[in-house]
């Protein structure tokens, strides 16, 4: 997942911790540890339950199952974050910091899945040519190509998050707009939940986890402006709406891999992320920001793009040699290693001369008025 993948982009200049572009870097440390709680879920429960791996891991699995959920700590962080830093952006610029900062890592990542898992899972994760060529663009799902790595789907909810973003770069970011927009997508996500929409309107709408994005958006304005009646209500009813959608599909990952997903652990976690963001938004986490915090953030997206396949491969081969336990820290220490070779020897150094690229080839997008920043 977002799986999950929305970073907040490096300020423009030096701001001070206050200000609204100021790096957060409890956030940095929310995302790392989504990474692990979804690394988690794969290595020690879905790996074995969806017969990818003869590891078992009986006790620690009773845990690991909800680890899934850090996705949808991730949509929700996205919502936050994104918002935060295309407020002052136009289009143009919008669309060159989310290029800069998903393919470089991505590019890599799936050939490195690709190459892994042709020449070492024996058949287990086939990869055609097309395939591979497909998803490097990121829009696979629309030709309903099948993703090289499993986790790749949450980065089709993240670009169509980003979609509905640049609409408002484009249009104008101002806090007025923004809330109009949450209600309109609040209002639209239920509508279509009562069956009242055709189904296509889903891929603009993402229903399953729109209310992650909605509420991440909402706590971007408190963070911004303070706490109102109308944004705290934005979070609380898609707070409500989370643990709807959320329950619906515990039960379906249960069905999948023939186990239980506990209801009320589900809500717990749900309301966990929910509280723990909003305490975020409001800057009572301010003590607790640490500079160090950075480094794993960083990692989080390469981490997350890397550990699965590859994982599952390392498992295949090695599961009957190796101690259980020691196999799976080793694999995850190892999947740490991958991520920061991909952050500092791929996305450091391309990432520059990818946004120099976009710069000179994109057309330039219309400038937001001054006052925008200000309503």
């Amino acid at each position: 997942m977002r799986s999950s993948g929305g970073a907040p982009a490096p300020p423009l200049g030096r701001t001070t911790v206050d200000s609204p572009k100021a790096r957060l870097h409890e956030i940095d440390l929310l995302r790392i540890l989504a990474a692990v709680s979804v690394m988690t879920y794969h290595y020690l429960f879905s790996a074995y339950a969806g017969g990818l791996s003869t590891m078992q891991f009986p006790h620690a699995d009773i845990v690991a199952r909800y680890g899934y959920l850090g996705v949808d700590l991730f949509f929700t962080i996205s919502g936050f974050v994104v918002l935060l830093s295309a407020w002052d952006r136009t289009p143009r610029s919008f669309v060159v910091s989310r290029a800069v900062r998903l393919y470089p890592a991505y590019w890599m990542a799936v050939t490195l899945t690709t190459i892994v898992s042709i020449s070492l899972s024996q058949g287990r994760f086939p990869v055609s040519l097309p395939q591979y060529l497909a998803n490097l663009t990121m829009f696979n799902s629309l030709p309903n190509i099948e993703n090289v790595d499993v986790v790749y789907w949450t980065l089709w909810a993240e670009v169509r998050f980003y979609a509905m973003i640049l609409i408002l770069t484009w249009i104008g970011i101002t806090r007025r707009r923004v809330t109009i927009f949450l209600w309109a997508w609040l209002t639209a996500t239920f509508v279509f939940q009562t069956g009242l929409l055709p189904h296509a309107t889903d891929l603009v709408l993402n229903t399953q986890f729109s209310h992650y994005f909605i509420a991440g958006m909402a706590l971007c304005l408190i963070h911004r402006y303070g706490p109102t009646p109308q944004t705290l209500l934005i979070v609380a009813v898609s707070l409500g709406n989370a643990i709807y959608r959320g329950i619906g599909f515990g039960d379906r990952v249960g069905i999948r891999y023939h186990t239980e997903i506990h209801r009320p652990a589900v809500i717990a976690i749900i309301v966990v992320i929910f509280a723990v963001m909003l305490t975020v938004a409001l800057k009572w986490t301010h003590r607790l920001r640490r500079p160090w915090f950075a480094v794993l953030g960083a990692l989080t997206y390469p981490l997350y793009l890397v550990h699965a396949h590859i994982g599952f491969i390392i498992f295949e081969r090695l599961g009957d040699q190796v101690n259980h336990v020691l196999l799976v820290a080793a694999t995850m220490l190892a999947m740490v290693g991958v991520a920061a070779a991909l952050h500092y020897g791929v996305e450091q150094p391309l990432a520059p001369r990818l946004k120099r690229l976009l710069e000179r080839v994109l057309p330039g997008g219309r400038r937001q008025p001054v006052h925008a920043v200000t309503k």
